[in-house]
């Protein structure tokens, strides 16, 4: 199994690149996200490969950053979601915004992605909504909140009525309790919000 490849990038497409690696040439399905990443052709490129092997092909699938290759598989593990739709998820939501979606119950974000309708966003959410707990959070990101009460629940609601979607409240309130506390009153945790929100 292929875990890990360093070499050129010999050229990229809308989904996909090929990386020289010593004159062989791996093609490699990858997110948006990472496909912007690898810099113009001939760039030095180190991807986390996750490799699948069926009965008629070996594909190999690339990302620059290790959580979203942890994300990656978790999404694989879901009924009905395949490589491509996972990276489809992949190239509309970073890791950490996968997660505050995941936490939120936010399923109208997961649904943003090509091949993810409603149906099959509210099963990832579901399917997900424990095992998201054990990856770790992207370092500089705020933990998202789950089954929030108390003023945190209040804050969130706020929010809610006021036309946030559920994944940039629960992260503009995250970032709220995290400088005021989970004591704060519901009325400064909503302002900081609001702030926090507004850059």
């Amino acid at each position: 199994m292929i875990a890990r490849l360093r070499g050129l990038l010999d050229s990229a497409s809308l989904d996909t690149a090929v990386i020289d690696v010593g004159g062989v040439g791996y093609l490699v399905s990858a997110s948006a996200r990472t496909l912007g990443s690898l810099g113009p052709t001939g760039s030095a490129v180190v991807l986390h490969i996750e490799t699948q092997v069926r009965e008629d092909a070996i594909q190999l699938f690339g990302f620059v950053a290790v959580e979203e290759r942890d994300w990656f598989r978790l999404l694989l593990s879901v009924q009905g979601v395949g490589g491509r739709v996972a990276l489809a998820i992949l190239s509309v939501l970073t890791p950490s915004e996968l997660q505050h979606a995941v936490a939120a119950r936010d399923t109208a974000s997961v649904a943003r992605a090509n091949g993810v309708g409603p149906k099959l966003a509210a099963r990832i959410v579901n399917e997900l909504k424990d095992k998201a707990g054990n990856l770790p959070v992207p370092a500089g990101t705020v933990a998202p909140l789950a089954n929030a009460r108390g003023p945190v629940g209040d804050a969130l609601s706020a929010l809610a009525n006021l036309g946030f979607r559920p994944l940039d409240a629960s992260r503009a309130v995250a970032e709220a309790v995290a400088e005021l506390g989970e004591d704060a009153e519901p009325g400064a945790l909503i302002r900081v919000a609001l702030k926090k929100s507004a850059r």
